[in-house]
């Protein structure tokens, strides 16, 4: 919860229950206990915006007029038997006022740990060689929203960034898949990364490595932002990519909304059929960072990036995606597959022969058919010094932010944010070895040895 919510919370039923209890002593205390419940209430409206979720603390300060109307119409007995359901009353009202903002937390991400602040940025990018397939008219061509997190030199003049900008359209384009109605989600909109909004970039280094991310189907660009803010704190430049009409739900600059259709990509055949898309979304991508190098219209960016150094990660089929930019593009130099299961069929039998890291859930929840089939592409992908570990308690979404958002949605016995920290050090770890090339050769092994739990191995 927030700081403000905290407050209207204590502040509101203290004085609910000093009211119900001591009642009102005199009409000077009652009307500055209802002027500070109602500042209380405006000033978190204010400060930190309505949610659904308080919507039984908002009614606090209503419930305290009425307790001051009824006082001054009668006095009311206070026997044992009013005062047990008194109490039972206010310790319900309490219980459910606090569950449901809890439940729904709006303070989701630590500040990263990195010695940089993070800054961030949008763009839209239109890839004129290539048709729209998702949509009718044959004069539509590729659009993508890239948001790019960077190591910042300041907060400059802007504000904190949303976690979700458009929540609203993602939480409806997550509906569906997350079995949870879109309203549920409604706090997505009020809560903030740790990025500052246009902030402008570091003046430390002359230039900064590359890490491209790709989501999993259904899923969005932000839906790492746990992990993405650390990389970018620690020297990165993050291109976080929304997958058009294969993202829960991407927000052109105009208003257009491109919803999830990717709904009959059942087979095995299908999905590795489909993966030529992400592969060209993402080639698109890395030509675009060459041509933000050249000339960034805001200048910020404009020799600063180093396109020698280009890492990719993503999650599930964004993590396939990861892996078969590896193998097919020169300009990838190492990549990380969360939780992803192999789609395509370009994966040598030799192994990827670049640096190459598979993470993996230790629960799970989504068997195929085909799996004798992706476990031998996972074997061939690892083939020859490929790297493997496998995070206890977890399962495909635990490589996400989604376990952040409620207690609710994660596995039995995981701790989400120790879960967190796993990835965020081996990913580091991973990316500074054999990306930004200033890495420790033995910190995988050292951490491995932090962490014996995650079976981490090298084939």
């Amino acid at each position: 919860m927030g700081f403000w919510e905290i407050g209207l919370i204590f502040v509101n039923f203290a004085l609910l229950g000093w009211t119900l209890f001591a009642g009102w002593k005199t009409k000077r205390w009652s009307v500055t206990a209802l002027t500070v419940a109602y500042g209380v209430l405006i000033i978190q409206l204010i400060a930190e915006g309505y949610r659904w979720q308080m919507i039984p603390a908002y009614v606090s300060p209503v419930i305290l007029t009425v307790c001051y109307l009824l006082a001054r119409s009668k006095e009311s007995p206070r026997n044992r038997i009013t005062v047990t359901v008194r109490t039972l009353l206010l310790v319900i009202y309490l219980s459910v006022a606090v569950a449901m903002p809890a439940l729904m937390p709006v303070s989701l991400f630590h500040k990263p740990t990195g010695p940089f602040m993070v800054g961030t940025t949008l763009y839209h990018w239109v890839d004129d060689q290539r048709e729209e397939l998702f949509t009718k008219d044959p004069n539509d061509r590729r659009e993508l929203m890239v948001q790019i997190y960077y190591p910042a030199g300041d907060k400059g003049e802007g504000n904190r960034e949303p976690f979700i900008r458009n929540a609203h359209e993602v939480a409806k384009g997550l509906e569906k898949d997350v079995s949870v109605p879109a309203f549920v989600l409604g706090h997505l909109n009020v809560v903030k990364s740790n990025a500052f909004t246009e902030a402008r970039l570091s003046d430390a280094e002359n230039r900064y490595p590359v890490l491209i991310f790709s989501h999993g189907l259904n899923g969005f660009r932000n839906q790492n932002t746990f992990q993405v803010e650390e990389l970018a704190s620690q020297g990165y430049i993050v291109l976080c990519i929304d997958h058009a009409y294969d993202a829960a739900a991407t927000v052109y600059p105009d208003g257009r909304t491109a919803y999830f259709q990717s709904t009959n990509l059942t087979e095995l055949t299908e999905r590795d059929r489909h993966i030529k898309l992400w592969r060209e979304d993402t080639a698109f991508v890395l030509d675009q960072v060459e041509k933000l190098n050249r000339g960034d219209v805001d200048d910020r960016f404009t020799g600063r990036i180093d396109t020698s150094r280009i890492g990719m990660f993503g999650h599930s089929y964004g993590g396939a995606t990861a892996a078969q930019m590896l193998v097919e593009d020169s300009r990838i130099k190492a990549a990380i597959n969360m939780d992803g299961l192999l789609y395509g069929s370009n994966v040598p039998a030799t192994g990827i022969g670049k640096p190459f890291l598979s993470m993996s859930a230790g629960i799970i929840d989504d068997p195929l058919e085909d799996i004798k089939v992706i476990n031998n592409r996972n074997e061939r992908a690892l083939a020859g010094g490929g790297m493997s570990m496998v995070v206890p308690h977890t399962d495909h979404t635990s490589f996400t932010d989604f376990h952040l958002i409620s207690p609710l949605l994660r596995s039995p016995g995981e701790d989400p944010r120790y879960v967190h920290r796993i990835i965020n050090e081996f990913s580091l770890a991973f990316f500074d070895l054999y990306v930004k090339q200033t890495g420790d050769s033995s910190a995988l092994e050292r951490l491995a040895a932090k962490y014996p739990e995650v079976n981490f191995k090298v084939n």
